[in-house]
């Protein structure tokens, strides 16, 4: 709409997505009518008005200038943006100014209201391109990844064969008595299925002791001379929630289950501090090329203090909020949590986290019931529930927020009761006390979390690969409340979703495929195990970005493309809202931005 104002003055109303916008409060002088219709052919052209004649004074321009050198903006053009806002969930263009979203919107509204035309920034045209936020994992251990990348790999590995032959060849580039460590052997994916032991190992190194952790992380094998190391003998018990498996007559067979690992792992030599920083480093590289933009870690002190040192240094390319260890002494988490931090938006020290049961493949995760494929067992408590009560009593008086990890029933609903008991001992707050995997639940303990407010942080990547056997642990009634997904959401519990890594690899496009198919990608079952459970890839995207936001009490900083949030996002080589499921796994990472700076371009 165009006209004259009371003092004679031209007008021009805009037409926007919300309703008819006044520019520059409404009022347009003569002379700049044109000036906002040659914006409007560089805004149809997706160009700058360096392309065409700039009407206004050299004071403007001046003005201008010295905003723009304070605040350089980068415009994102004629793209397929998924912002992850329920009320804006897609939009044609963006802007990032100072590591944050400065706007969002209409190609309309890039280009008039938010400087997209003037040419006074950087422009990328996104030609269609299909943009989201970033990936927030929301359960890592990037300490652990980073020493498996200077360790020998046993991932992949088709039979102990195969294991014995990568020992071996490690074997050759060690001097004897060097330690030979390794991890991601998979015993459930070999013929006989049957756990590795020390004879194994033995027969490929009899002068390097050996420890080889499995992909759960709770279980590992070790040769003879690596128990020797550690004095494990016949005499020898086991250890408060651990198990040192034994042969018929009394002698161990080499295999640790849960806290038993500590008793060789003790005796490894810790990694340099060049070797620790250079594992870091690759772990980084990886996380930037999958995408994701924050993690919630948990690793060793030491690790930490690495990532402070590449804070430091500018080089830090994610986000990371790191667990402290829950049964640690009290004034040694106090003084952690006053050394790291809680407030910056790099690194700053988050939840309590601590390992209550085991894992499912290794049948250690706590049972209610023994298991269906092996009846003389229900799995392994790593604590008392009483002292387990006690503690988590006196680590939320102090304000701490707690996270369990639970994977069999037992350990849900012990992990339940705790929270129940703190929260009727202490009173109410908003704790947002976690649930790490929360993998095999009853049906009268899944409606607790909402009730509770738990959260359920989930790794649907676990799911795609343990359906192979979970049934054979569980049965068929017990599966049912397995990696429950729809059923938790649909409770009114929040979800997080993360990978686990590196139990899981890193990718969290393989959870996203989990989430819509629950199938293996080479193996069905077609329509997927306990199909029931499926959620919408919206669902799920928003639990692997804005819930796991919320779960480390950052939601309105991250996980969605909103003004004033981190510009933490990512583009795609497709948009995995329109293809096939099967097509989000060939789906690759195009470009990964961390506070509106590029850390991964294809």
């Amino acid at each position: 709409m165009e006209g004259l104002t009371p003092e004679g003055v031209s007008y021009r109303t805009v037409g926007m997505k919300r309703g008819a916008t006044w520019v520059r409060k409404g009022v347009v002088r003569k002379g700049e009518a044109m000036q906002l219709r040659m914006k409007r052919e560089a805004m149809r052209l997706g160009i700058g008005l360096a392309m065409v004649v700039v009407w206004g004074g050299v004071a403007g321009r001046a003005a201008a200038q010295s905003d723009v050198a304070l605040h350089k903006t980068t415009y994102y053009l004629h793209g397929r943006i998924y912002t992850n806002d329920a009320k804006e969930p897609w939009a044609a263009a963006m802007a990032v100014r100072d590591g944050k979203i400065y706007c969002v919107g209409t190609l309309e509204h890039i280009l008039l209201d938010c400087g997209g035309a003037d040419n006074t920034g950087d422009t990328l045209q996104l030609k269609g391109s299909f943009m989201m936020p970033g990936f927030n994992d929301a359960h890592v251990h990037m300490g652990a990844a980073g020493r498996d990348k200077l360790t020998l790999s046993l991932n992949g590995a088709a039979s102990i064969a195969e294991v014995q032959q990568r020992v071996k060849e490690a074997v050759a580039k060690h001097k004897p008595g060097e330690w030979i460590v390794g991890a991601g052997w998979d015993q459930s994916r070999w013929a006989d299925q049957k756990f590795p032991t020390r004879l194994q190992l033995d027969e490929v190194s009899p002068d390097n002791p050996v420890f080889l952790t499995h992909i759960s992380g709770h279980v590992g094998v070790a040769n003879s001379l690596a128990l020797k190391h550690a004095e494990i003998t016949p005499d020898t018990k086991d250890p408060q929630g651990g198990q040192i498996d034994r042969f018929e007559d009394g002698e161990a067979t080499g295999l640790l289950k849960e806290s038993a690992m500590e008793m060789v792992r003790q005796r490894i030599p810790d990694p340099t501090a060049e070797e620790r920083r250079k594992g870091i480093e690759l772990v980084l590289e990886e996380l930037a090329r999958n995408g994701v933009t924050s993690v919630q870690d948990n690793s060793e002190w030491d690790d930490y203090l690495v990532y402070g040192d590449l804070k430091e240094e500018k080089k830090l390319t994610v986000r990371i909020t790191e667990w402290l260890p829950f049964a640690a002494p009290l004034n040694e988490l106090q003084d952690r949590r006053a050394q790291g931090g809680t407030t910056d938006p790099w690194l700053k020290t988050g939840a309590l986290k601590f390992v209550s049961d085991g894992a499912l493949g290794s049948r250690t995760a706590a049972m209610l019931a023994p298991y269906s494929d092996d009846p003389s067992t229900s799995g392994i408590m790593a604590m008392d529930e009483e002292k387990l009560r006690a503690m988590a009593l006196e680590r939320d008086k102090l304000g701490f927020q707690i996270a369990f990890h639970a994977i069999g029933d037992k350990a849900n609903r012990v992990a339940l009761d705790v929270f129940e008991s703190v929260e009727r001992v202490n009173g109410t707050r908003d704790r947002r006390d976690r649930v790490e995997h929360a993998q095999v639940l009853t049906p009268e303990d899944l409606p607790r979390f909402a009730k509770l407010r738990v959260i359920a942080s989930m790794q649907p990547s676990h799911e795609m690969n343990d359906l192979r056997w979970a049934e054979q642990r569980l049965g068929p009634e017990r599966s049912k409340g397995a990696y429950a997904w729809n059923s938790l959401e649909k409770s009114g519990a929040r979800l997080a979703f993360g990978t686990d890594y590196p139990v899981e690899p890193i990718n969290p496009l393989r959870g996203l495929y989990a989430c819509v198919t629950r199938e293996a990608a080479e193996s069905g079952p077609a329509g997927g195990w306990e199909p029931q459970e499926k959620i919408s890839l919206e669902d799920c995207l928003r639990a692997y970005t804005s819930g796991s936001a919320y779960a480390e009490f950052e939601e309105g900083k991250k996980g969605e493309l909103k003004v004033g949030e981190y510009a933490d996002f990512l583009i795609l080589s497709q948009d995995i809202t329109k293809v096939a499921a099967k097509e989000i796994l060939n789906t690759k990472v195009v470009q990964t931005v961390v506070g509106g700076k590029v850390v991964w371009k294809e």
